[in-house]
């Protein structure tokens, strides 16, 4: 009677699992159809492309805002809880504090929720960036290394950065495409094109294949927009 009865509890929490999937796969494609094509390029991590995810007057809003207010981009300084000017990113960005937020930017962040299912609240501000000629982001990882003091740090302020969402705001003439070395993986920057990838697997642990960089502009300029998701409320 005991078996048949843990027999059951496991047949409904299948049954369960299996109706959440579905009506999550459901979600996301109705937010697909308002979007365009989702192209999935890698299961395992999960790296996606949602063609159209902005219009062309929200990109150009965005760059509008930005500009204002961009300043030369930092990484994190592992042996502090600061940042540091690094000639391995060589853009100029911005973040879209509190005050700085508008009814679009608010708009784009509802929109990045959805389509994640990852709390607003768990997400780092906007970011804005700008690459000009020769502009690049050398291959690197987004997520923290608690071996080091600035990992650490930053992993007390919401935990790891579970996801990556990037948002191109217009097409560079060529070059500044986002590249994967490991899985072989290359993203032309198109404009309101999103790319998501996942940095850590459905345990929690970080994945190394998500080593990705931001390609040298050859002819133009590249601007993005890129949001961080954490595991938990960012603070």
């Amino acid at each position: 009677m005991k078996n048949l009865y843990s027999h059951l509890i496991k047949a409904v929490l299948v049954t369960f699992q299996s109706l959440f999937f579905l009506i999550s796969n459901n979600s996301d494609a109705k937010e697909s159809d308002k979007m365009g094509k989702v192209e999935v390029l890698s299961n395992s991590p999960r790296v996606v492309v949602y063609h159209h995810f902005l219009s062309d007057k929200e990109c150009d809003h965005l760059i509008k805002l930005a500009k204002p207010h961009l300043k030369r981009s930092t990484v994190i300084d592992n042996h502090s809880s600061g940042s540091v000017v690094d000639e391995a990113r060589t853009s100029y960005g911005m973040f879209f504090w509190p005050t700085l937020e508008d009814r679009t930017v608010h708009e784009v962040e509802k929109r990045i929720a959805s389509i994640t299912s990852i709390p607003r609240e768990n997400g780092e501000d906007i970011q804005v960036l700008k690459y000009g000629i020769g502009g690049e982001y050398k291959p690197h990882y987004d997520y923290f290394d608690p071996n080091y003091e600035g990992g650490k740090y930053h992993l007390q302020r919401g935990g790891q950065r579970v996801a990556s969402f990037l948002m191109y705001l217009n097409t560079p003439e060529e070059g500044g495409e986002t590249v994967f070395p490991v899985l072989g993986i290359k993203v032309t920057a198109r404009k309101g094109d999103a790319l998501l990838f996942y940095n850590c697997d459905a345990s929690g642990n970080v994945d190394s294949r998500t080593l990705h960089g931001g390609a040298p502009v050859i002819k133009g300029e590249k601007w993005l927009a890129t949001k961080w998701l954490r595991k938990h409320r960012f603070q």
